[in-house]
């Protein structure tokens, strides 16, 4: 089975958050890991801002160990119809396509995914992104 590990969840297992251990199996699997443009751009935002571009640089490079895949085309166009049928913004529409289009499975603590098939969902604890 395939995983695609979304940037929140990404986010809390870099921080050690109180969801971390949910994500870390999908994670040491990197011959299994897909990961979506869109992330890497999210995961680095984020961690640049907070902790500096060394950090994120080095961030992206755990994440870079599983296949990227990159937003064609075809790709965007399924993402579209997916996040105006389940109303989600873009970049979970993007995630979703992505995942559905390598049959692999979502790891989240974002709630726009909760109850949509093929994904395992923790919500977030203590407030946390």
């Amino acid at each position: 089975m395939k995983h695609v590990v979304d940037s929140s969840a990404w986010l809390e297992y870099f921080a050690a958050g109180p969801n971390a251990a949910h994500f870390r199996e999908p994670l040491k699997q990197a011959d299994r890991l897909v990961v979506p443009s869109i992330t890497l751009f999210e995961v680095f935002k984020v961690v640049h801002r907070q902790l500096g571009e060394d950090a994120a640089i080095q961030a992206i490079a755990l994440m870079k160990q599983g296949r990227e895949v990159p937003l064609d085309g075809s790709l965007a166009i399924r993402a579209a119809q997916l996040s105006v049928e389940l109303k989600l913004p873009m970049a979970d529409g993007i995630i979703l396509a992505t995942a559905r289009a390598h049959r692999a499975t979502i790891w989240t603590q974002d709630n726009d995914f909760e109850g949509l098939d093929g994904v395992h969902y923790f919500p977030k604890k203590n407030g946390r992104r």
